[in-house]
Protein backbone atom coordinates (compact mmCIF):
# COMPACT_ATOMS: atom_id res chain seq x y z
CA UNK A 1 0.00 0.00 0.00
CA UNK A 2 1.70 3.47 -0.74
CA UNK A 3 1.39 6.25 1.50
CA UNK A 4 -1.26 8.31 -0.07
CA UNK A 5 -3.62 5.64 -0.19
CA UNK A 6 -2.32 4.64 3.35
CA UNK A 7 -2.99 8.07 4.55
CA UNK A 8 -6.06 8.54 2.60
CA UNK A 9 -7.47 5.46 4.30
CA UNK A 10 -6.50 5.92 7.79
CA UNK A 11 -8.38 9.32 7.43
CA UNK A 12 -11.35 8.04 6.18
CA UNK A 13 -11.05 5.57 9.49
CA UNK A 14 -10.64 8.30 11.60
CA UNK A 15 -13.80 10.31 9.91
CA UNK A 16 -16.31 6.72 10.71
CA UNK A 17 -14.82 6.89 14.51
CA UNK A 18 -16.36 10.74 14.28
CA UNK A 19 -19.29 9.50 12.56
CA UNK A 20 -19.59 6.50 15.57
CA UNK A 21 -19.29 8.91 18.31
CA UNK A 22 -21.99 11.10 16.59
CA UNK A 23 -24.48 8.89 17.01
CA UNK A 24 -24.31 9.30 21.14
CA UNK A 25 -24.41 13.23 20.78
CA UNK A 26 -27.88 13.80 19.40
CA UNK A 27 -27.47 13.19 15.81
CA UNK A 28 -25.92 16.48 15.83
CA UNK A 29 -25.81 17.22 12.17
CA UNK A 30 -27.93 14.79 10.52
CA UNK A 31 -31.82 13.33 10.27
CA UNK A 32 -32.99 12.06 13.83
CA UNK A 33 -33.76 8.80 13.12
CA UNK A 34 -37.14 6.98 14.30
CA UNK A 35 -35.29 4.03 16.46
CA UNK A 36 -34.66 7.27 18.40
CA UNK A 37 -37.35 9.30 18.40
CA UNK A 38 -39.32 7.95 21.49
CA UNK A 39 -40.94 10.72 23.25
CA UNK A 40 -44.78 11.34 22.96
CA UNK A 41 -45.70 14.62 21.61
CA UNK A 42 -46.15 16.22 24.92
CA UNK A 43 -43.07 15.43 26.26
CA UNK A 44 -41.20 16.74 23.31
CA UNK A 45 -43.44 20.18 23.42
CA UNK A 46 -42.73 20.31 27.18
CA UNK A 47 -39.08 20.26 26.48
CA UNK A 48 -39.25 22.49 24.02
CA UNK A 49 -41.28 25.10 26.21
CA UNK A 50 -39.16 24.69 29.15
CA UNK A 51 -36.03 26.39 26.94
CA UNK A 52 -38.18 29.79 27.15
CA UNK A 53 -37.90 30.21 31.01
CA UNK A 54 -35.27 32.94 30.07
CA UNK A 55 -35.69 36.24 32.17
CA UNK A 56 -34.24 37.92 29.47
CA UNK A 57 -37.96 38.96 28.60
CA UNK A 58 -38.68 40.38 31.46
CA UNK A 59 -35.67 42.93 30.86
CA UNK A 60 -36.67 43.45 27.59
CA UNK A 61 -40.08 44.46 28.61
CA UNK A 62 -39.37 46.88 31.11
CA UNK A 63 -36.64 48.30 29.02
CA UNK A 64 -39.00 49.39 25.93
CA UNK A 65 -42.08 50.47 28.06
CA UNK A 66 -39.11 52.34 30.47
CA UNK A 67 -38.19 54.03 27.74
CA UNK A 68 -41.41 54.78 25.64
CA UNK A 69 -44.64 53.90 27.89
CA UNK A 70 -46.66 51.39 28.32
CA UNK A 71 -48.61 51.99 25.44
CA UNK A 72 -46.37 52.04 22.60
CA UNK A 73 -44.77 48.98 24.41
CA UNK A 74 -47.44 46.72 24.40
CA UNK A 75 -48.15 47.84 20.52
CA UNK A 76 -44.72 46.53 20.12
CA UNK A 77 -44.47 43.65 21.90
CA UNK A 78 -48.11 42.68 19.66
CA UNK A 79 -46.73 43.41 16.13
CA UNK A 80 -43.29 41.39 17.18
CA UNK A 81 -44.82 38.51 18.43
CA UNK A 82 -47.47 38.11 15.45
CA UNK A 83 -44.52 38.50 13.12
CA UNK A 84 -42.17 35.60 15.14
CA UNK A 85 -45.59 33.50 15.04
CA UNK A 86 -46.10 33.88 10.99
CA UNK A 87 -42.40 32.89 10.52
CA UNK A 88 -42.09 30.32 12.91
CA UNK A 89 -44.81 28.09 12.11
CA UNK A 90 -43.80 26.91 9.01
CA UNK A 91 -40.49 26.47 10.57
CA UNK A 92 -41.50 24.35 12.95
CA UNK A 93 -43.59 22.58 10.78
CA UNK A 94 -40.65 21.50 9.17
CA UNK A 95 -38.57 20.61 11.65
CA UNK A 96 -40.97 18.66 13.45
CA UNK A 97 -42.34 16.40 10.11
CA UNK A 98 -39.00 15.84 8.58
CA UNK A 99 -37.20 15.77 11.84
CA UNK A 100 -34.62 17.84 10.96
CA UNK A 101 -32.87 21.38 12.51
CA UNK A 102 -32.89 24.81 11.17
CA UNK A 103 -29.37 24.73 9.58
CA UNK A 104 -30.50 21.77 7.47
CA UNK A 105 -33.88 23.47 6.50
CA UNK A 106 -31.89 26.44 5.65
CA UNK A 107 -29.84 24.30 3.71
CA UNK A 108 -32.68 22.87 0.82
CA UNK A 109 -34.61 26.22 1.52
CA UNK A 110 -32.99 28.80 -0.30
CA UNK A 111 -29.25 29.09 1.22
CA UNK A 112 -27.34 25.84 -0.82
CA UNK A 113 -24.92 23.43 1.39
CA UNK A 114 -22.44 25.99 2.10
CA UNK A 115 -24.56 29.32 2.17
CA UNK A 116 -26.21 28.23 5.23
CA UNK A 117 -22.72 28.44 7.08
CA UNK A 118 -23.58 32.42 7.07
CA UNK A 119 -27.09 31.79 8.67
CA UNK A 120 -25.31 29.42 11.22
CA UNK A 121 -23.39 32.03 12.17
CA UNK A 122 -25.74 34.32 13.21
CA UNK A 123 -27.63 31.23 14.69
CA UNK A 124 -24.87 30.43 17.34
CA UNK A 125 -24.47 33.92 17.99
CA UNK A 126 -27.69 34.33 18.90
CA UNK A 127 -27.49 31.50 21.49
CA UNK A 128 -24.22 32.95 23.17
CA UNK A 129 -25.52 36.51 23.14
CA UNK A 130 -28.43 35.41 25.10
CA UNK A 131 -26.43 32.99 27.25
CA UNK A 132 -24.50 36.10 28.40
CA UNK A 133 -27.80 37.58 29.43
CA UNK A 134 -29.65 34.99 31.18
CA UNK A 135 -25.65 34.33 32.78
CA UNK A 136 -25.58 38.45 34.03
CA UNK A 137 -29.26 37.94 34.98
CA UNK A 138 -27.93 34.99 36.91
CA UNK A 139 -24.86 36.58 38.76
CA UNK A 140 -27.05 39.45 39.42
CA UNK A 141 -29.53 37.36 41.40
CA UNK A 142 -26.17 35.95 43.28
CA UNK A 143 -25.28 39.30 43.87
CA UNK A 144 -27.90 39.96 45.83
CA UNK A 145 -28.84 36.50 47.17
CA UNK A 146 -25.48 35.14 48.33
CA UNK A 147 -22.89 38.31 48.24
CA UNK A 148 -20.73 36.93 45.59
CA UNK A 149 -18.91 39.44 43.08
CA UNK A 150 -20.52 39.67 39.50
CA UNK A 151 -17.78 38.68 37.60
CA UNK A 152 -17.77 35.05 40.42
CA UNK A 153 -21.34 34.83 39.34
CA UNK A 154 -20.75 35.10 35.65
CA UNK A 155 -18.18 31.98 36.14
CA UNK A 156 -20.37 30.31 38.28
CA UNK A 157 -23.91 30.48 35.81
CA UNK A 158 -21.08 29.43 32.63
CA UNK A 159 -19.93 26.47 34.35
CA UNK A 160 -23.11 24.62 35.80
CA UNK A 161 -24.59 24.00 32.46
CA UNK A 162 -21.75 21.93 31.20
CA UNK A 163 -22.73 18.47 33.42
CA UNK A 164 -26.22 19.32 32.53
CA UNK A 165 -25.68 19.72 28.28
CA UNK A 166 -23.21 16.33 27.89
CA UNK A 167 -26.10 13.98 27.53
CA UNK A 168 -28.00 16.13 25.28
CA UNK A 169 -31.95 15.44 24.63
CA UNK A 170 -32.29 12.52 27.16
CA UNK A 171 -30.86 15.00 29.93
CA UNK A 172 -32.68 17.84 29.24
CA UNK A 173 -35.90 16.46 28.43
CA UNK A 174 -36.18 15.54 32.36
CA UNK A 175 -34.01 18.65 33.50
CA UNK A 176 -37.32 20.73 31.35
CA UNK A 177 -40.43 18.57 32.79
CA UNK A 178 -40.02 18.51 36.06
CA UNK A 179 -38.84 21.89 36.41
CA UNK A 180 -41.36 23.74 34.65
CA UNK A 181 -43.90 23.42 37.24
CA UNK A 182 -42.13 25.15 40.04
CA UNK A 183 -40.89 27.79 37.77
CA UNK A 184 -44.84 28.83 36.46
CA UNK A 185 -45.80 28.98 40.17
CA UNK A 186 -42.88 31.33 41.00
CA UNK A 187 -43.59 33.43 38.15
CA UNK A 188 -47.36 33.89 38.11
CA UNK A 189 -47.77 34.15 41.83
CA UNK A 190 -46.78 37.04 42.29
CA UNK A 191 -48.25 38.76 39.23
CA UNK A 192 -51.99 37.17 40.69
CA UNK A 193 -51.22 38.49 44.10
CA UNK A 194 -51.02 41.98 43.15
CA UNK A 195 -53.68 42.08 40.44
CA UNK A 196 -55.38 40.81 43.01
CA UNK A 197 -54.58 42.49 46.51
CA UNK A 198 -53.48 46.35 44.49
CA UNK A 199 -55.76 47.29 41.86
CA UNK A 200 -53.73 50.73 41.87
CA UNK A 201 -50.43 48.87 40.48
CA UNK A 202 -52.97 47.82 37.32
CA UNK A 203 -53.83 51.55 36.63
CA UNK A 204 -50.02 52.81 37.48
CA UNK A 205 -48.90 50.22 34.72
CA UNK A 206 -51.77 51.23 32.42
CA UNK A 207 -51.02 54.99 32.68
CA UNK A 208 -47.40 55.03 32.66
CA UNK A 209 -46.08 57.60 29.85
CA UNK A 210 -42.44 56.16 29.83
CA UNK A 211 -39.21 58.01 30.58
CA UNK A 212 -40.02 60.78 28.30
CA UNK A 213 -43.40 61.38 29.78
CA UNK A 214 -44.81 62.12 26.30
CA UNK A 215 -47.48 59.38 26.56
CA UNK A 216 -49.39 58.30 23.90
CA UNK A 217 -48.44 55.78 20.84
CA UNK A 218 -46.72 56.70 17.63
CA UNK A 219 -45.46 54.46 15.06
CA UNK A 220 -41.49 55.46 15.91
CA UNK A 221 -41.38 54.42 19.61
CA UNK A 222 -43.58 51.29 18.46
CA UNK A 223 -41.26 49.99 15.67
CA UNK A 224 -37.84 51.04 17.55
CA UNK A 225 -39.50 48.89 20.42
CA UNK A 226 -40.70 45.75 18.18
CA UNK A 227 -36.89 46.03 16.59
CA UNK A 228 -35.59 44.80 20.09
CA UNK A 229 -38.66 42.46 20.40
CA UNK A 230 -37.71 40.66 17.47
CA UNK A 231 -34.27 40.01 18.28
CA UNK A 232 -36.06 36.75 19.31
CA UNK A 233 -37.50 35.64 15.92
CA UNK A 234 -34.14 33.32 16.01
CA UNK A 235 -35.59 31.10 19.30
CA UNK A 236 -37.83 29.36 16.84
CA UNK A 237 -34.26 27.36 15.85
CA UNK A 238 -33.88 26.45 19.64
CA UNK A 239 -37.51 25.68 19.30
CA UNK A 240 -36.39 23.18 16.39
CA UNK A 241 -33.41 21.53 18.14
CA UNK A 242 -36.63 20.04 20.20
CA UNK A 243 -39.11 19.31 17.85
CA UNK A 244 -37.03 17.30 15.56
CA UNK A 245 -37.52 14.89 18.27
CA UNK A 246 -41.19 14.32 17.49
CA UNK A 247 -42.66 11.27 16.80
CA UNK A 248 -44.20 10.32 13.23
CA UNK A 249 -47.51 12.36 12.61
CA UNK A 250 -50.23 9.47 12.05
CA UNK A 251 -53.96 9.05 12.01
CA UNK A 252 -53.93 8.27 15.49
CA UNK A 253 -51.49 11.02 17.07
CA UNK A 254 -52.23 14.12 14.53
CA UNK A 255 -54.30 16.38 17.71
CA UNK A 256 -51.51 15.51 19.63
CA UNK A 257 -48.69 16.05 17.16
CA UNK A 258 -50.56 19.47 15.94
CA UNK A 259 -51.28 20.72 19.43
CA UNK A 260 -47.11 20.10 20.31
CA UNK A 261 -45.87 21.48 17.42
CA UNK A 262 -48.24 24.87 17.70
CA UNK A 263 -47.46 25.17 20.90
CA UNK A 264 -43.68 24.27 21.05
CA UNK A 265 -43.14 25.96 18.15
CA UNK A 266 -44.61 29.10 17.28
CA UNK A 267 -46.64 28.98 20.14
CA UNK A 268 -43.06 29.78 22.59
CA UNK A 269 -43.62 33.56 21.50
CA UNK A 270 -47.17 33.60 23.01
CA UNK A 271 -45.24 33.03 26.97
CA UNK A 272 -42.35 35.12 25.64
CA UNK A 273 -44.91 38.20 24.72
CA UNK A 274 -46.72 38.20 28.44
CA UNK A 275 -43.40 37.85 29.91
CA UNK A 276 -42.02 40.93 28.32
CA UNK A 277 -45.71 42.42 29.34
CA UNK A 278 -45.35 41.14 33.17
CA UNK A 279 -41.46 42.49 33.20
CA UNK A 280 -43.17 45.99 32.26
CA UNK A 281 -45.83 45.73 35.31
CA UNK A 282 -42.94 44.73 37.61
CA UNK A 283 -40.60 47.46 36.43
CA UNK A 284 -43.63 49.90 37.27
CA UNK A 285 -44.36 49.08 40.46
CA UNK A 286 -40.86 48.72 42.01
CA UNK A 287 -39.91 51.83 39.95
CA UNK A 288 -39.96 54.51 42.92
CA UNK A 289 -38.39 52.38 45.21
CA UNK A 290 -35.34 51.00 42.68
CA UNK A 291 -34.76 53.76 40.01
CA UNK A 292 -35.20 53.49 36.51
CA UNK A 293 -31.76 51.11 36.24
CA UNK A 294 -32.33 48.89 38.72
CA UNK A 295 -36.05 48.67 37.42
CA UNK A 296 -34.85 46.30 34.83
CA UNK A 297 -33.28 44.07 36.34
CA UNK A 298 -35.39 40.70 37.16
CA UNK A 299 -34.12 39.46 40.30
CA UNK A 300 -35.43 43.27 41.38
CA UNK A 301 -38.61 43.14 39.84
CA UNK A 302 -39.39 39.71 41.64
CA UNK A 303 -38.28 40.53 45.14
CA UNK A 304 -40.59 43.80 44.68
CA UNK A 305 -42.97 41.66 44.04
CA UNK A 306 -42.52 38.75 46.32
CA UNK A 307 -41.98 41.67 49.11
CA UNK A 308 -45.42 42.10 49.19
CA UNK A 309 -46.86 39.05 49.49
CA UNK A 310 -44.36 37.05 51.93
CA UNK A 311 -41.81 37.30 54.49
CA UNK A 312 -39.15 39.08 54.65
CA UNK A 313 -36.79 36.44 55.57
CA UNK A 314 -38.00 34.23 52.61
CA UNK A 315 -37.72 37.08 49.60
CA UNK A 316 -34.51 37.03 48.62
CA UNK A 317 -33.91 33.13 48.53
CA UNK A 318 -37.85 32.88 46.35
CA UNK A 319 -36.33 35.31 43.97
CA UNK A 320 -32.75 33.86 43.71
CA UNK A 321 -34.60 30.04 43.09
CA UNK A 322 -36.32 32.04 40.35
CA UNK A 323 -33.52 33.12 39.02
CA UNK A 324 -31.35 30.14 39.15
CA UNK A 325 -34.17 27.90 37.57
CA UNK A 326 -34.76 29.94 35.07
CA UNK A 327 -31.23 30.13 33.89
CA UNK A 328 -30.35 26.68 33.84
CA UNK A 329 -33.23 25.81 31.85
CA UNK A 330 -33.04 28.31 29.28
CA UNK A 331 -29.02 28.30 29.18
CA UNK A 332 -28.82 24.26 28.99
CA UNK A 333 -31.00 25.02 25.81
CA UNK A 334 -28.33 27.91 24.96
CA UNK A 335 -25.22 25.73 25.08
CA UNK A 336 -27.15 22.84 23.67
CA UNK A 337 -28.27 24.71 20.38
CA UNK A 338 -25.26 26.64 20.23
CA UNK A 339 -23.12 23.96 19.88
CA UNK A 340 -24.77 22.65 17.34
CA UNK A 341 -24.70 25.25 14.93
CA UNK A 342 -20.76 26.10 15.77
CA UNK A 343 -20.20 22.58 14.78
CA UNK A 344 -22.71 22.48 11.92
CA UNK A 345 -20.68 25.20 10.37
CA UNK A 346 -16.91 24.02 11.16
CA UNK A 347 -17.60 20.26 9.94
CA UNK A 348 -18.78 21.78 6.78
CA UNK A 349 -16.08 24.15 5.84
CA UNK A 350 -13.72 22.52 7.00
CA UNK A 351 -14.78 18.28 6.84
CA UNK A 352 -13.60 17.83 10.17
CA UNK A 353 -15.71 16.56 13.07
CA UNK A 354 -14.23 17.48 16.40
CA UNK A 355 -17.26 16.50 18.37
CA UNK A 356 -20.18 18.54 19.84
CA UNK A 357 -18.57 19.09 23.23
CA UNK A 358 -16.01 21.12 21.93
CA UNK A 359 -18.02 23.94 20.66
CA UNK A 360 -19.98 23.60 24.03
CA UNK A 361 -16.96 25.04 25.08
CA UNK A 362 -16.37 27.10 22.92
CA UNK A 363 -20.00 28.78 23.00
CA UNK A 364 -19.07 28.89 26.48
CA UNK A 365 -16.46 31.19 25.91
CA UNK A 366 -17.92 33.76 24.02
CA UNK A 367 -20.41 34.01 26.31
CA UNK A 368 -18.87 34.79 29.32
CA UNK A 369 -16.56 37.17 27.44
CA UNK A 370 -19.53 39.31 26.72
CA UNK A 371 -20.58 38.88 30.10
CA UNK A 372 -17.33 40.36 31.66
CA UNK A 373 -17.79 43.21 29.22
CA UNK A 374 -20.93 44.15 31.19
CA UNK A 375 -23.29 43.38 27.90
CA UNK A 376 -26.52 43.86 30.50
CA UNK A 377 -25.98 47.77 30.71
CA UNK A 378 -25.79 47.83 26.57
CA UNK A 379 -28.98 45.07 25.99
CA UNK A 380 -31.38 47.09 24.19
CA UNK A 381 -28.51 48.24 21.70
CA UNK A 382 -27.33 45.16 20.89
CA UNK A 383 -31.01 43.42 20.44
CA UNK A 384 -31.76 46.28 18.07
CA UNK A 385 -28.40 45.36 15.74
CA UNK A 386 -28.76 41.90 16.10
CA UNK A 387 -32.77 41.56 15.42
CA UNK A 388 -32.00 42.95 11.87
CA UNK A 389 -29.83 39.83 10.77
CA UNK A 390 -32.43 37.28 12.71
CA UNK A 391 -35.18 38.77 10.98
CA UNK A 392 -33.84 38.76 7.69
CA UNK A 393 -32.66 34.85 8.34
CA UNK A 394 -36.00 33.92 9.42
CA UNK A 395 -38.12 35.50 7.10
CA UNK A 396 -36.13 34.27 3.71
CA UNK A 397 -36.27 30.63 4.59
CA UNK A 398 -40.35 31.10 5.98
CA UNK A 399 -40.93 32.94 2.61
CA UNK A 400 -39.05 30.40 0.86
CA UNK A 401 -41.08 27.87 2.61
CA UNK A 402 -44.27 29.64 2.20
CA UNK A 403 -43.60 30.80 -1.44
CA UNK A 404 -41.63 29.49 -3.26
CA UNK A 405 -42.59 25.54 -2.22
CA UNK A 406 -46.41 25.85 -1.79
CA UNK A 407 -47.17 28.88 -4.00
CA UNK A 408 -44.63 29.23 -6.73
CA UNK A 409 -43.56 25.30 -6.86
CA UNK A 410 -39.93 26.45 -7.77
CA UNK A 411 -38.20 25.00 -4.94
CA UNK A 412 -38.98 21.37 -3.75
CA UNK A 413 -41.01 20.35 -1.33
CA UNK A 414 -38.98 18.33 0.79
CA UNK A 415 -36.03 19.52 2.20
CA UNK A 416 -32.98 18.22 1.44
CA UNK A 417 -29.93 18.69 3.33
CA UNK A 418 -26.90 16.69 2.08
CA UNK A 419 -23.85 17.09 0.28
CA UNK A 420 -23.49 16.11 -3.14
CA UNK A 421 -27.87 16.97 -3.41
CA UNK A 422 -27.26 20.56 -3.34
CA UNK A 423 -25.61 23.25 -5.06
CA UNK A 424 -22.82 25.03 -3.06
CA UNK A 425 -24.96 28.03 -3.13
CA UNK A 426 -28.24 28.99 -4.05
CA UNK A 427 -28.80 32.29 -4.65
CA UNK A 428 -32.49 32.63 -3.75
CA UNK A 429 -31.56 32.97 -0.01
CA UNK A 430 -28.34 34.32 -0.30
CA UNK A 431 -29.37 37.20 -2.23
CA UNK A 432 -32.48 38.47 0.01
CA UNK A 433 -30.78 37.51 3.22
CA UNK A 434 -27.70 39.44 2.75
CA UNK A 435 -29.67 42.32 1.11
CA UNK A 436 -31.96 42.60 3.65
CA UNK A 437 -29.69 42.96 6.44
CA UNK A 438 -27.49 44.95 4.83
CA UNK A 439 -29.83 47.48 4.10
CA UNK A 440 -31.67 47.00 7.22
CA UNK A 441 -28.46 47.69 9.53
CA UNK A 442 -27.63 50.42 7.55
CA UNK A 443 -30.97 52.18 8.45
CA UNK A 444 -30.20 50.92 12.01
CA UNK A 445 -27.15 52.84 12.59
CA UNK A 446 -28.79 55.94 10.81
CA UNK A 447 -26.77 55.63 7.18
CA UNK A 448 -30.00 56.20 5.73
CA UNK A 449 -31.26 58.98 8.05
CA UNK A 450 -32.68 59.44 11.46
CA UNK A 451 -36.00 59.35 10.05
CA UNK A 452 -35.81 55.89 8.49
CA UNK A 453 -33.64 54.52 11.56
CA UNK A 454 -36.92 53.01 13.55
CA UNK A 455 -37.69 51.16 10.57
CA UNK A 456 -35.07 49.04 10.00
CA UNK A 457 -36.56 45.58 11.27
CA UNK A 458 -39.73 46.28 8.79
CA UNK A 459 -37.18 47.02 5.86
CA UNK A 460 -35.64 43.35 6.84
CA UNK A 461 -38.78 41.62 7.06
CA UNK A 462 -39.88 43.07 3.95
CA UNK A 463 -37.29 42.81 1.45
CA UNK A 464 -36.60 39.05 2.31
CA UNK A 465 -40.02 38.82 1.67
CA UNK A 466 -40.04 40.36 -1.83
CA UNK A 467 -36.66 39.45 -2.55
CA UNK A 468 -36.60 35.23 -1.77
CA UNK A 469 -39.88 34.95 -4.66
CA UNK A 470 -38.23 37.57 -7.07
CA UNK A 471 -35.06 35.79 -6.46
CA UNK A 472 -36.37 32.20 -7.42
CA UNK A 473 -38.35 33.23 -10.47
CA UNK A 474 -35.52 35.26 -12.06
CA UNK A 475 -33.57 32.13 -11.33
CA UNK A 476 -36.25 29.85 -12.15
CA UNK A 477 -35.05 27.75 -9.18
CA UNK A 478 -32.23 26.00 -10.75
CA UNK A 479 -29.98 26.28 -8.12
CA UNK A 480 -31.99 24.56 -5.43
CA UNK A 481 -30.86 20.80 -6.00
CA UNK A 482 -28.12 19.59 -7.72
CA UNK A 483 -29.51 16.46 -8.71
CA UNK A 484 -32.72 15.01 -8.12
CA UNK A 485 -31.76 11.33 -7.54
CA UNK A 486 -29.58 10.31 -5.06
CA UNK A 487 -29.15 6.64 -6.08
CA UNK A 488 -31.39 4.70 -3.59
CA UNK A 489 -34.57 3.45 -5.35
CA UNK A 490 -36.32 3.31 -2.51
CA UNK A 491 -38.55 6.83 -1.26
CA UNK A 492 -37.22 9.17 1.17
CA UNK A 493 -41.22 9.43 3.10
CA UNK A 494 -43.29 6.36 3.78
CA UNK A 495 -47.39 6.37 2.58
CA UNK A 496 -47.67 8.32 5.47
CA UNK A 497 -45.66 11.21 4.91
CA UNK A 498 -43.10 10.52 7.40
CA UNK A 499 -39.41 9.95 6.88
CA UNK A 500 -38.74 6.04 6.15
CA UNK A 501 -37.94 4.47 8.62
CA UNK A 502 -35.66 1.69 6.66
CA UNK A 503 -31.86 1.13 7.92
CA UNK A 504 -29.37 0.85 5.80
CA UNK A 505 -25.39 0.72 6.73
CA UNK A 506 -22.95 3.05 5.68
CA UNK A 507 -20.52 1.33 4.33
CA UNK A 508 -17.47 4.21 5.62
CA UNK A 509 -18.40 4.12 9.20
CA UNK A 510 -20.33 0.87 9.47
CA UNK A 511 -22.86 2.27 11.21
CA UNK A 512 -26.81 1.97 10.44
CA UNK A 513 -28.60 4.87 9.34
CA UNK A 514 -32.54 5.57 8.28
CA UNK A 515 -33.36 6.00 4.32
CA UNK A 516 -33.32 9.98 4.79
CA UNK A 517 -29.57 9.94 6.09
CA UNK A 518 -27.67 7.91 3.38
CA UNK A 519 -27.21 8.27 -0.50
CA UNK A 520 -25.40 5.69 -2.90
CA UNK A 521 -21.94 5.86 -3.09
CA UNK A 522 -19.90 7.37 -6.25
CA UNK A 523 -17.47 5.01 -5.95
CA UNK A 524 -18.51 1.70 -4.34
CA UNK A 525 -22.04 -0.25 -4.59
CA UNK A 526 -23.48 0.84 -1.36
CA UNK A 527 -24.04 3.95 0.58
CA UNK A 528 -22.68 6.21 2.94
CA UNK A 529 -24.54 8.76 5.87
CA UNK A 530 -24.70 12.24 5.39
CA UNK A 531 -22.04 12.96 7.95
CA UNK A 532 -19.41 10.80 6.68
CA UNK A 533 -20.44 12.44 3.51
CA UNK A 534 -19.79 15.83 5.52
CA UNK A 535 -15.85 14.83 6.38
CA UNK A 536 -15.00 13.28 2.66
CA UNK A 537 -12.20 15.75 2.34
CA UNK A 538 -11.32 14.27 -0.76
CA UNK A 539 -15.02 14.42 -2.08
CA UNK A 540 -14.96 10.53 -3.39
CA UNK A 541 -17.91 9.54 -2.24
CA UNK A 542 -19.85 12.74 -3.11
CA UNK A 543 -22.30 11.88 -6.22
CA UNK A 544 -21.49 13.80 -9.20
CA UNK A 545 -23.96 16.10 -10.91
CA UNK A 546 -27.00 15.08 -12.24
CA UNK A 547 -25.64 14.92 -16.00
CA UNK A 548 -23.13 12.46 -15.24
CA UNK A 549 -24.41 8.01 -13.98
CA UNK A 550 -24.28 6.58 -10.70
CA UNK A 551 -23.73 3.30 -10.03
CA UNK A 552 -26.18 0.24 -9.23
CA UNK A 553 -28.41 1.36 -6.56
CA UNK A 554 -27.98 -0.29 -3.51
CA UNK A 555 -30.96 -2.65 -1.48
CA UNK A 556 -31.75 -1.75 1.96
CA UNK A 557 -29.53 -3.73 4.72
CA UNK A 558 -31.87 -4.41 8.04
CA UNK A 559 -30.24 -3.08 11.06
Amino acid sequence: MTEAVAAEAGTEERSAGQAVRETTEDYTLRFAPRSYRRWTPMVVATTALGGIAYMADFSIGAGIGLAHGTGNALAAILVAAVVIFVTGFPLAYYGARYNIDLDLITRGSGFGYYGSVLTSVIFASFTFIFFALEGSIMAQGLRLGLGLPLWLGYLVSTLMVIPLVVHGMKALSKLQVWTTPVWLLLMVGPLVYLVATDPGSVHRFVSYAGGDGQGGVNAASVLLGAGVCLSLIAQIGEQIDYLRFMPPKTEANKRSWWTAVVMAGPGWVVLGALKQAIGLFLAVYVLAEAGPAAATEPIRQFTGAFAAMLPSWLVVPLAVVLVVISQIKINVTNAYSGSLAWTNSFTRVTKRYPGRMVFVLANLACALVLMEADMFSFLNTVLGFYSNCAIAWIVTVATDILVNKYLLKLSPHAPEFRRGMLYAVNPVGVVAFTAASGLSIAMYFHALGDALQPYSPVAAALIAFVLTPLTAVATKGRYYLRRTDDGIAEPLLDADGNPSATGYTCHVCRQAFERPDLTACRTHDAVICSLCLSTDRAGDHVLPPAAEPVGPSPGPRPR
